[in-house]
């Protein structure tokens, strides 16, 4: 990807990461009934951020897919969840070094069973309230991703501006 989100042409995984090459990427925020988000924290066996507390479900797009359909792919993949109603788009991060030079689009939906974690992404999970993420930032956000709280802060930013 060139700086204006256009594509070069596909690149290992290995070789964007190390590179530092712009690329996209999807999370999610997924919500229960009650407003709390869940929250994973990544395997122990990830070369990003191993072991640390990050969006619901997050992923790389690959060669030619949509952002939307890595979307729904990474959210069956990870917390094996389909959902019936349409993703919610959100907003799109630029990629810089705070992103780890990934393009983010952001989507958000609500799970209607339980997840299933994906045990070789994901070591755990839990719901949480925003207002404790609010509270963990706050004190310096030990344990989450970069990547998370600034997803975190732009999506608080919006939601604000919405209302």
């Amino acid at each position: 990807m060139n700086e204006h989100d256009e594509v070069l042409g596909p690149r290992r995984r290995s070789d964007i990461h190390r590179l530092k090459l712009r690329h996209r990427s999807v999370h999610l925020l997924v919500f229960d009934e009650r407003g709390q988000v869940f929250l994973q924290r990544r395997s122990p066996h990830k070369d990003v951020n191993p072991g640390l507390w990050d969006t619901s479900a997050a992923g790389h797009v690959d060669a030619g897919e949509e952002v939307l359909t890595a979307a729904y792919r990474e959210l069956e993949e990870e917390l094996g969840l389909i959902p019936t109603n349409p993703l919610e788009f959100l907003l799109k991060l630029e990629a810089n070094a705070e992103t780890g030079w990934e393009f983010i689009s952001l989507f958000k939906t609500i799970a209607e069973k339980p997840v299933t974690l994906d045990p070789d992404e994901i070591l755990e999970g839990q719901w949480i309230q925003a207002s404790q993420i609010d509270e963990w930032i706050d004190h310096g956000g030990d344990g989450l991703t970069l990547t998370f709280m600034r997803i975190w802060h732009c999506y608080q930013s919006l939601i604000f501006k919405n209302h």
